[in-house]
C-alpha cells in the first residue's frame, strides 16, 4: 500500500496557501476540475518539489445501474498518468438515473447519492467497479459517502457492504470519517460498528471534513471547521488501524491558513498517538520495526509501501483473488433493471417534483431535495459568475425556484443556459437593464461560437432567437 502521510484537499482557492503549510506530504484534487494538458502553476509546482497528488472522480456513478461511461474513465486515466499518481479514488455512490433502460427521461443529480445497500446493488457496483479497474493504469480506492436519507429494506449494514465488496473486486478503500459520523446523526448507524467490519488492510486512505447540523440533521458541508465528534471518530479508526495517509477536506467558506495549519495539527495529533501505539504493539510481538512519516507508521520493509514506481504492480496485487463466486452475467443485468428503476423513482422524486417512492422518509426527501438544489444553485453561480451579478439578490430564490421540478440533464453550464432561457421565457427579469444584460449573455454562450460584433450578426441571432419564440 503507498504511504502518503498528512495531506490537504487541492483548491484553487488555497493554492498559494498550501505552498506554504508545513508538513503537507500530498494533495487530493478533483479530478474533473483539471485538464491533464494545461494543470495550474500551484499544482505544477507541488508537482516540480515531488508532492504526491492523487486525483479524486466525483462523476463516474459507479453505484449507478449503467456501466461506467468509457469516456469518463479515459478522463480519470488521463489525469492520473498526467500527474504521476499512485492511484485514484471514486465514490460508491450515483449520480444520474432514468433514460432507455427505465424508459423515463435522463437526469443528472449534481451530487452524489447512496446506492441501497442491496444484494443486487451489491452485484452491480462489484461488476462497475471491475470494468474500471480494468480501464485505469493505478490502482482504484473507493470513498463512503453521506447521507441524508435511508433506502428502505436494506439487506446489509454498511461495514457489511464495503468488506463484501473489496473480498469480490479487490478494490482498495477511502474511509470519511466525517461521512461515518455524518450517517451516525442522520441514520443512527454505529461508526463503530462500521469499522469493526471494515477489512482495515484495504484502507488506502482516510477524509476528513467539517460540517454543521442543523434541525437535527448533519450536513456534510465542507465549508466549516473539523468538529471534535469527527476526530473521535478518527481516533476510533486508528485504534483499529495506522491508515497508509489522511487528508483535510476543504471546499467553501476558505479560513486563514493558520486555521488550516491547526486543523491538520490537530489530525496529526490523532495519526501520532495511534503511531506510538502500532510501535508499541510491533516491539511487542518481535517484529522488524517500524519508522514513522508525518504520524503515520510505517512497517520497514513492508511490500504495500510501493511509491509511485510500483503503481503497476500495485494495481496487479489489487485485482480480485476470486474468494467469492460472482453472479453470472445474466444475473447482473436483471439486477442492473432493477437497480435503475429504484434509483430513477428516487431522483425524480428528488429533482422533478415526482411523488416519494414508497417506504423513504418523505421529510428526509425533502431535506436532500432543498440540499440538490442548493448545491446546483451553488455550483451555476461558480460556473457562470455573471448570472448572480446580473441577477443580485434574485438570483438564488429564482434559481431554487427553477430547480423545483427542471432536473439537471447536461451538467452545470448547460444547467446555467437553461436557467437563464427559462427567466428569457417568462420576461424576467423584470429590471429591463438586467434582462438586457441576461439575454447578450444568453447569445453569446447559446449558440455553436461566441456572437460576434456586427449587425448582420446581430440581425442572425435576433431571427434565431424569434424562431424559437424568445
Amino acid at each position: 500500500m503507498v504511504r502518503l502521510g498528512t495531506g490537504i484537499g487541492w483548491r484553487p482557492e488555497i493554492a498559494d496557501d498550501i505552498e506554504r503549510l508545513p508538513g503537507i506530504d500530498w494533495v487530493e484534487v478533483v479530478a474533473e476540475n483539471v485538464c491533464p494538458d494545461h494543470l495550474p502553476d500551484g499544482l505544477r509546482r507541488l508537482r516540480e518539489r515531488g508532492t504526491t497528488v492523487v486525483p479524486h472522480g466525483v462523476s463516474l456513478g459507479l453505484g449507478g445501474a449503467e456501466r461506467p461511461d468509457a469516456g469518463r474513465l479515459a478522463a480519470l486515466a488521463a489525469r492520473a498518468e498526467a500527474l504521476g499518481s499512485p492511484l485514484v479514488t471514486e465514490h460508491i455512490a450515483f449520480v444520474r438515473a432514468g433514460g432507455p433502460r427505465t424508459a423515463s427521461p435522463a437526469a443528472e443529480a449534481g451530487h452524489l447519492l447512496p446506492v441501497p445497500r442491496t444484494r443486487d446493488a451489491l452485484d452491480v457496483l462489484c461488476e462497475n467497479v471491475r470494468i474500471a479497474q480494468e480501464s485505469l493504469p493505478v490502482p482504484l480506492a473507493l470513498e463512503n459517502i453521506a447521507a441524508l436519507i435511508t433506502w428502505p429494506d436494506e439487506e446489509l449494514t454498511e461495514g457489511q457492504f464495503l468488506a463484501e465488496l473489496v473480498e469480490r473486486t479487490g478494490v482498495r478503500l477511502l474511509i470519511d470519517v466525517a461521512n461515518l459520523h455524518t450517517n451516525r446523526v442522520n441514520r443512527g448507524e454505529d461508526p463503530a460498528a462500521a469499522l469493526d467490519a471494515l477489512p482495515v488492510s484495504a484502507i488506502a486512505y482516510v477524509h476528513v471534513a467539517g460540517g454543521v447540523e442543523r434541525d437535527g440533521v448533519w450536513h456534510d458541508s465542507h465549508a466549516h471547521p473539523v468538529t471534535q465528534p469527527v476526530l473521535d471518530v478518527l481516533a476510533e479508526l486508528c485504534a483499529r488501524t495506522a491508515p497508509p495517509g489522511v487528508l483535510l477536506e476543504r471546499d467553501d467558506n476558505f479560513p486563514a491558513a493558520s486555521e488550516l495549519a491547526a486543523e491538520l495539527d490537530a489530525i496529526r495529533a490523532v495519526t501520532a498517538k495511534a503511531a506510538v501505539r502500532v510501535s508499541g504493539a510491533v516491539a511487542v510481538s518481535g517484529a522488524v520495526g517500524v519508522s514513522s512519516t508525518a504520524g503515520i507508521s510505517v512497517a520497514v520493509g513492508d511490500p504495500g509501501a510501493t511509491g509511485i514506481s510500483g503503481a503497476a504492480e500495485a494495481r496487479k496485487a489489487s485485482k480480485p483473488q476470486g474468494v467469492l463466486v460472482a453472479p453470472a452475467p445474466g444475473a447482473v443485468e436483471g439486477a442492473r433493471g432493477r437497480v435503475a428503476l429504484a434509483q430513477a423513482s428516487l431522483l425524480s422524486s428528488l429533482v422533478a417534483g415526482a411523488p416519494a417512492p414508497e417506504g423513504f422518509d418523505r421529510r428526509r426527501l425533502g431535506v436532500q431535495s432543498r440540499a440538490l438544489a442548493a448545491k446546483r444553485a451553488d455550483v451555476v453561480g461558480k460556473v457562470a459568475p455573471e448570472l448572480p451579478r446580473i441577477l443580485g439578490s434574485g438570483y438564488r430564490p429564482a434559481f431554487l425556484d427553477y430547480a423545483l421540478d427542471r432536473p439537471m440533464t447536461g451538467g452545470y453550464r448547460r444547467d446555467a443556459l437553461a436557467f437563464a432561457e427559462h427567466l428569457l421565457a417568462d420576461q424576467r427579469p423584470e429590471d429591463p437593464v438586467a434582462r438586457r444584460e441576461l439575454t447578450q449573455w444568453w447569445r453569446e454562450r447559446s449558440g455553436p461560437a461566441p456572437v460576434r460584433p456586427g449587425p448582420a450578426a446581430r440581425l442572425a441571432r435576433a431571427a434565431r432567437l424569434a424562431l424559437l419564440g424568445r
